[in-house]
């Protein structure tokens, strides 16, 4: 049986709405992320921080899960302690999409039989929402962070640019623009909701 992991990278937050203070927006948005794959049935949930996060990742984490300390917040280091876990698949999230659904994280595993990773576009703001990979980790794929990780980059040094594909977007909140696109009336995101009054 294939073993998976989605992993929440704890991805630096440079911008929060008017009158909320960074560090509690951050918290918020990584935490409805959490709660998401805490809740996932086809694979094992995980977070992914540099050492300086590493109290907030154990704040939010939920009994049991793991959590990896990485020495950079990219995708490299995140793929090698899913294999030293002795997962066979995993898939990367930024930790800043807290209403990203929970089909779309699906269809980043899903083309895993076949392909060597999969990115989810990040939405307006680029880069990528996530990262997927068939691991070991081909030694033809670059050390990136999600915010700069897009399929085009990473298939510059895949063997055949067929390894790499392209799934489902979903726009991460990393500015205004982004968080006026938040629908109050789905279910879900209850920290971010809760940061911001709703």
């Amino acid at each position: 049986m294939v073993r998976r992991v989605v992993a929440a990278l704890l991805v630096p937050v440079t911008w929060s709405p008017p009158g909320v203070a960074l560090d509690k927006w951050r918290a918020a948005l990584a935490e409805d992320v959490i709660d998401l794959l805490a809740r996932l049935s086809a694979a094992s949930p995980a977070i992914a921080c540099v050492p300086a996060d590493r109290e907030l990742a154990e704040e939010i984490a939920w009994p049991g899960m793991r959590v990896w300390e990485v020495p950079s917040a990219t995708i490299r280091p995140v793929f090698s302690a899913a294999v030293e876990d002795g997962f066979d698949q995993a898939a990367i999230v930024a930790a800043d999409a807290p209403d990203v659904p929970g089909m779309i994280l699906g269809k980043l595993l899903q083309p895993l039989d076949a392909k060597t990773l999969a990115v989810a576009p990040g939405g307006p703001g680029g880069g990528a929402l996530g990262v997927a990979a068939r691991l070991p980790l081909a030694s033809w794929v670059g050390d990136v962070g999600l915010d700069e990780a897009t399929a085009q980059m990473l298939r510059r040094g895949a063997p055949q640019p067929g390894e790499v594909t392209t799934t489902a977007a979903w726009r991460r909140l990393r500015g205004a623009e982004e968080l006026a696109s938040l629908d109050m009336g789905l279910e879900g995101w209850d920290n971010t909701r809760a940061v911001l009054g709703g």
